[in-house]
């Protein structure tokens, strides 16, 4: 049978992913030798080319104040304030995908550290020399890592991810599955922001038949 484990379909760029992140946590440290997070990009505004318009970043702001009270993480109000600020979501995307070349610990790792760059520290993650530099902070080489966020091949391997994510229906983020179930299909955890102690208690659920022991 293969090695039990979830798929985390998630956005660096995604508002309610951010506020997942504790989640992600709590299951990186409870499932760690049970069910590894294999993460996958979801592609939330890949190639995004036009600047946001001010009344949209402001809504928008308003609408991450309500994600806050919900799921207890901090924004910063800056992108409201960033003028010509284009949502284009693939460099950070590509930076997490290049991450996960050395491990998918090291992906669920950055992608937690940019949530916080742009969400609570109000940095613009769509610069490829502050995704280098944020990187550098998690130990990677600054230069070469911006080196390689340009590589052809980085990209296609990110718009590939995107691919999976819309056959696996992985439409909305964050989306969580588990699995393979006898069947090699994926049970799916949640699709959109649940709290930790309801996802706790599916997954533990879902191991009560797939490995009873392991409960």
């Amino acid at each position: 049978m293969q090695t039990l484990h979830f798929i985390y379909f998630a956005d660096p760029m995604c508002s309610w992913c951010y506020g997942f992140s504790p989640v992600v946590t709590t299951l990186r440290r409870r499932y760690r030798d049970l069910l590894p997070i294999r993460v996958v990009m979801g592609g939330l505004r890949p190639g995004t080319t036009e600047p946001m318009p001010e009344k949209t970043r402001r809504g928008l702001v308003g609408h991450w104040d309500e994600i806050g009270a919900m799921t207890g993480v901090k924004f910063s109000p800056t992108l409201g304030d960033r003028d010509g600020f284009v949502y284009d979501t693939d460099p950070a995307a590509r930076a997490v995908v290049l991450a996960r070349r050395t491990s998918d610990d090291e992906a669920l790792d950055l992608l937690e550290r940019l949530h916080l760059a742009f969400y609570a520290e109000g940095r613009d993650v769509t610069d490829p020399a502050e995704l280098a530099l944020i990187a550098a902070e998690q130990g990677f080489d600054r230069a070469a890592f911006e080196t390689q966020l340009t590589d052809e091949g980085l990209k296609n391997e990110t718009w590939r991810d995107y691919a999976i994510s819309q056959r696996a229906g992985a439409t909305g983020f964050p989306t969580l599955v588990v699995g393979p179930n006898a069947d090699r299909s994926y049970a799916l955890v949640t699709r959109g922001y649940q709290d930790g102690e309801t996802i706790v208690a599916g997954i533990d659920g879902w191991l009560a038949g797939a490995r009873p022991e392991a409960v």
